[in-house]
């Protein structure tokens, strides 16, 4: 009972820097609401505990601009103060070991290098003038070496041969360019050759050493990997970092591993989890550098498996998984100070929660349960987190080491959130498929009135295994349907994270199967729960994997909806394969190359169904998208043109999978909301 009351207690702290509003004043929230509120991210505590830097990202939409500033708070929540204040992109804060300084990352200068400012006061100084641009920067005990990542030419012995051959290429007076292995592209970008290789430098001692030096691989991993994937040892005499050093094999696997280099870079890479063919990534030294801890999936191939909790005895004693019996999958791990206890962030029934798992015997216990957690740190005897929920983006805050005590730090958001109205939100649950426990999300609209009747947007999420949980999303945020006068109804289906490896497991081969019955008992579960829901008046939404299942609902359940919403959704499971860039994705799924298991690949094969299409339909897709590549969005247009069925398609030619920018993402949200008014407000 105390646990459950410390967790919603921090919710109600949350919910507090709303303040008290007067409805007069305030406004139904909207797109304009979310592209300006100001972005937390990236904290770090310093050494002493006391202090916390973090990024602060602010747009100006009326100027068309975004900048990204370090600021300082004490880690009591006093004290909040910008610590630099210039138009540029300031990221990636590490404290200098001694504290009273932070290392971090700006293009100031016009690319990015590294800077160093007092906490003090004072201008920052630049560190760096490398002639490419640094990223995910580190800093090692003692402060004296610096990591960081630069994208290089793995044959090259130095930094200027890579840009010497940059040059030569932007010199060529043809445009042709020659492959002779996938990738050719990946997520948003052609490749060239280039490789994200990890540096070590001391500032003012030569030039910096390139950790995997003739490694044909990426550290941190594209087109996601961070910080998060490589650490330096607490004696600051190596480093360990994930890698994918797969050959040929690089589209078709999924098999990271993890590499120790001496940081003065004397001596090759070595793989330390060569045994594992599946995902080891995350490394974390224990704070009395007796312990590695790392994550690990096991099943080659698969993105989508458990993440558990692997423990060796550093540096080459036994092995062993800490959460074999532990049915969640871990996000991230921070050491406490003592190198008993890990702190794991994990999806947890439409939550992100935070647990402390016991090192020694792999007992754990919920720390924070509701909302989203993330950027964990400790401070002291508290630990400092970012955290948000369905209704406040993301903010600072701390509880002690045992989950108690928990405090609001920063309220960055607090006059825009009580200058709008957004909807409550509740969870549910329902029968599903085989009569399984689904959870699902209802967002009221703004200004409820129980006695009216209410048009309902049905969001599904992508992945597929992801899930559409009690999270601020700046891309698919059901307030912005709450504003519009809509319920926003979210159904984590089959195959979503969270609810056990077997729930995430049962999608797989069944993608038109299992979820697709869960969003029918879903809505008609929902319509009977909340009757000021209108069941005449629904439309469904979806992007990548919810966008698929929009182009299946389409022909398999045409008669329900008054319209529907495609983003980025595959159409013809196919020409998908031979055109997307991750190739063990469609292979797990489908079991298989296409040629080995065609059948499983045209199973569930929206194309197989578009004769029986009917509903009006509203197609987005970008250029850059080369997961579900834009032709794939031209197809599902080009079936609703030629069957004469309402149909639109809005294009961005510079967004990838996902829709980026601000002024486009007011266009997004715009159109497809006056795609909803149109059919189910008329």
């Amino acid at each position: 009972m105390r646990r459950t009351l410390i967790v919603f207690l921090l919710i109600g702290l949350s919910i507090s820097l709303l303040a008290a509003r007067d409805p007069a004043d305030s406004r139904p929230f909207s797109v304009q609401d979310l592209v300006r509120f100001d972005r937390i991210s990236g904290p770090a505590v310093s050494p002493d505990g006391h202090s916390i830097v973090f990024v602060v990202r602010q747009a100006d939409i009326e100027k068309n601009s975004v900048s990204t500033n370090l600021w300082l708070i004490d880690a009591d929540g006093s004290g909040l103060r910008r610590l630099t204040a210039v138009q540029s992109s300031d990221s990636s804060p590490c404290w200098a070991p001694e504290g009273g300084s932070v290392y971090f990352l700006s293009s100031r200068s016009g690319s990015s290098q590294i800077w160093k400012i007092s906490t003090s006061g004072g201008e920052a100084v630049q560190i760096s003038d490398l002639p490419l641009d640094v990223g995910n920067l580190g800093v090692a005990p003692g402060g004296r070496t610096l990591v960081f990542s630069l994208e290089v030419f793995p044959g090259c012995e130095t930094i200027t041969c890579t840009t010497d051959r940059l040059k030569k290429e932007a010199d060529r007076q043809s445009t042709g360019q020659l492959f002779d292995r996938l990738f050719i592209r990946h997520w948003d970008t052609w490749k060239d050759g280039r490789r994200s290789h990890l540096f070590s430098w001391q500032p003012g001692e030569g030039d910096p050493v390139d950790l995997m030096a003739g490694m044909d691989a990426d550290s941190p991993s594209k087109p996601f990997g961070g910080k998060e994937e490589f650490t330096i040892t607490p004696d600051g005499q190596s480093v360990i970092f994930t890698a994918r050093d797969a050959g040929r094999e690089e589209a078709w696997s999924t098999n990271l591993d993890l590499f120790l280099a001496p940081i003065d870079g004397s001596s090759p890479p070595r793989n330390l989890t060569a045994e594992n063919k599946a995902w080891d990534t995350q490394p974390r030294v224990s704070p009395d550098g007796k312990m590695l801890a790392y994550l690990a999936m096991e099943r080659p191939g698969f993105e989508a498996d458990r993440f558990r909790i692997m423990i060796r005895n550093w540096p080459d004693g036994d092995l062993r998984g800490l959460t074999e019996d532990w049915d969640r999958s871990a996000g991230s791990l921070t050491w406490s100070p003592d190198s008993k206890t890990l702190y794991v962030t994990a999806g947890n029934l439409g939550q992100t929660s935070l647990f402390a798992v016991e090192v020694e015997t792999g007992k754990f216990k919920t720390v924070v349960k509701e909302g989203t957690v993330s950027s964990v740190n400790i401070a002291g005897e508290r630990i400092v987190f970012a955290y948000d929920h369905l209704k406040s983006p993301v903010e600072l805050h701390s509880v002690d080491l045992n989950g108690e005590r928990p405090k609001a730090l920063t309220e960055f958001n607090k006059e825009r959130l009580a200058s709008t109205r957004m909807g409550d939100f509740e969870q549910f649950t329902f029968p599903g498929w085989n009569d399984e426990t689904v959870y699902a999300y209802v967002v009221k609209p703004v200004d409820f009135d129980p006695s009216k009747k209410y048009p309902v947007a049905y969001l599904i999420h992508g992945g597929p295994q992801g899930s559409f949980g009690n999270h601020f999303h700046y891309r698919w945020n059901p307030q912005t349907y709450s504003g519009a006068g809509y319920a926003a109804v979210m159904v984590d289906f089959h195959g979503s994270t969270g609810y056990g490896q077997s729930f995430t497991d049962s999608i797989t081969g069944n993608w038109g199967g299992k979820p697709f019955i869960d969003l029918q008992k879903g809505l008609d579960a929902t319509l009977a729960k909340y009757p000021w829901m209108d069941g005449e008046r629904v439309s469904a939404l979806g992007a990548s994997y919810g966008g698929y299942m929009i182009n299946w609902i389409a022909g398999n359940w045409p008669d329900r909806f008054r319209c529907l919403v495609s983003h980025d959704g595959s159409f013809d499971e196919r020409s998908m394969y031979f055109a997307t860039e991750e190739l063990w994705f469609p292979e797990w799924e489908s079991g298989g190359t296409y040629w080995e298991a065609k059948e499983e690949h045209e199973r569930w094969n929206p194309v197989n169904h578009v004769e029986k299409w009917k509903t009006p339909m509203l197609v987005i897709h970008g250029a850059l998208d080369f997961r579900v590549p834009l032709e794939q969005g031209l197809a599902t247009f080009t079936a609703l043109q030629r069957q004469g069925i309402p149909s639109k398609f809005l294009y961005f030619p510079d967004e990838n999978h996902w829709v980026l920018n601000a002024h486009n993402s007011i266009l997004w949200h715009e159109t497809v909301l006056s795609w909803l008014d149109e059919w189910t407000k008329r």
